[in-house]
């Protein structure tokens, strides 16, 4: 008499265990919080114009300082448009109109200055957005990057 088989293999669940966790860890990443994604974006474009400007500062010869406004932020010293037309000139906008920018060091600085000296003096500035907070920072002559200030 052949025998029957009352069950599933142990190849069988670890199959369909595979499969479970695979469906939870994507379900886990598309869940991330939008808020901390839009954060990052923000953080990541502004690290790119920061290093845009302080390069424009070299090559122009010409001090340009950051400042943060209420609703974003400016480049203040780089050529006219006519000198350079695809300069960082003028106010721009945050992606998220609720992002806040403050300039954490040099201490009590309300600017960051780019240039036009190949070597710069450490900075760091803090965005928020609700809760959370990323910081983008230099030492001076390597470029602006998010910086984890979880570290102790």
């Amino acid at each position: 008499m052949p025998r029957r088989s009352h069950g599933f293999t142990l190849l069988e669940l670890l199959l369909v265990l595979s499969i479970v966790a695979l469906a939870t860890a994507g379900a886990t990443l598309s869940l991330r919080d939008a808020s901390a994604t839009r954060l990052e974006r923000e953080a990541l474009r502004l690290s790119a114009l920061l290093e845009a400007a302080r390069a424009q500062s070299r090559t122009s010869g010409a001090p340009v300082i950051w400042r943060a406004l209420p609703q974003g932020f400016e480049f203040v010293g780089l050529p006219t448009r006519a000198q350079a037309p695809d300069a960082l000139r003028g106010p721009r906008t945050w992606l998220d109109p609720d992002t806040r920018a403050e300039v954490v060091q040099p201490t009590g600085a309300q600017t960051l200055l780019l240039g036009p000296e190949p070597l710069i003096g450490a900075q760091s500035l803090e965005l928020r957005l609700g809760e959370r907070r990323l910081r983008l920072a230099s030492d001076g002559l390597g470029p602006f990057a998010v910086v984890n200030t979880d570290a102790p």
